[in-house]
């Protein structure tokens, strides 16, 4: 399924979750069969021959691209989630959010050592998250070669926060 394709079932939503926000809503993907497999279908052709190890989603919409996306690729899943939903070790890491704070986990012994994790979200918009999550698993002893997400809002100024890394998406707005 091409970007255009896929873009027909991105709901724009003005004014959420605040005036003045333009919110894009990929749970029309979710809903339309045909069009979550063609999601899949494409993220698989991307990094089909590209020698990953596993793949790490960030909670919890990430996690609904990256677990078809990981039993396609017949790799290991990595969770990343919010402070407090992980049972056992782990390691965190605290970043900045517009207002205020959040703290992401992960399992280190999920982590391949030196191996090639692909980073996914389902949508990419000033990259802050997604750079915490790459200094965790980079902690634990793995590679991001690539973060990936299903859309991405360049505008929003990601590629600055996230580089040196590459950020693939499926579709990309430019501007708002």
């Amino acid at each position: 399924m091409t970007s255009v394709e896929l873009d027909a079932y991105i709901r724009k939503i003005p004014d959420f979750p605040k005036k003045g926000v333009l919110f894009y809503d990929i749970t029309g993907i979710l809903v339309e069969p045909a069009a979550f497999v063609g999601c899949i279908d494409a993220m698989s052709a991307l990094y089909r021959d590209r020698g990953l190890d596993a793949v790490a989603a960030i909670e919890a919409r990430g996690f609904l691209f990256a677990a078809p996306f990981a039993v396609r690729m017949g790799i290991p899943l990595i969770l990343i989630r919010k402070k407090g939903k992980l049972p056992g070790k782990t390691c965190s890491k605290r970043y900045q959010l517009e207002y205020g704070e959040g703290e992401i986990e992960i399992h280190p012994e999920d982590v391949p050592q030196g191996k090639q994790v692909l980073l996914m979200d389902d949508l990419i918009a000033t990259g802050g998250t997604l750079k915490a999550a790459w200094e965790l698993i980079a902690a634990a002893g793995g590679v991001v070669p690539e973060i990936f997400g299903v859309v991405g809002l360049p505008f929003m100024r990601y590629e600055q926060i996230l580089a040196p890394i590459p950020v693939q998406t499926l579709i990309t707005y430019q501007s708002e």
